[in-house]
């Protein structure tokens, strides 16, 4: 399996910094970076203001699942100093895929492909929930989605 940025050198501050100031090119008016417990920021939360109306987002870079995934693919005769290294590697690469898929979107924002709710509505967060709208929408095991009278597992 090939895997995009997986040997990214470029620093997951660099990354965030990038996607931070992407944000605020395309309207962001307030900006959080949301830490874990091992103090690494998880995740980016931000307003944008869309028909008059303050929009929250929160976008997530799930270091952890990185790092299983690189640690996954390593080679049997990987050095040991390479496995000591995953979970830097692992928050370099999802920072950096985080900030690629960023540029990508807001570059389809900016040539009118699509529209920012559009590109970012699985993101919504609400606060009270503390969930985005994708999480709220799979919790309800994608109920909303159905059409109207349609069950899960039955067409």
């Amino acid at each position: 399996m090939a895997l995009k940025n997986y040997t990214s050198s470029v620093s997951a501050a660099k990354s965030i910094a990038y996607i931070e100031a992407k944000l605020a090119q395309h309207g962001a008016r307030q900006i959080l970076k949301i830490y874990d417990a091992a103090a690494r920021v998880s995740g980016i939360c931000f307003i944008v203001p869309i028909n008059g109306v303050d929009m929250p987002f929160k976008l997530p870079a799930r270091v952890d699942r990185c790092e299983q995934i690189l640690s996954n693919n390593l080679s049997r005769r990987a050095r040991p100093e390479t496995h000591k290294k995953i979970g830097e590697q692992a928050e370099r690469t999802a920072w950096k895929i985080l900030s690629d898929w960023v540029e990508i979107q807001m570059s389809m924002i900016d040539l009118a492909q699509v529209e920012l709710l559009e590109v970012f509505l699985p993101y919504v967060y609400d606060h009270n929930k503390q969930a985005t709208y994708f999480e709220t929408l799979k919790k309800q095991g994608y109920k909303a989605l159905l059409p109207a009278g349609t069950e899960k597992g039955k067409s």
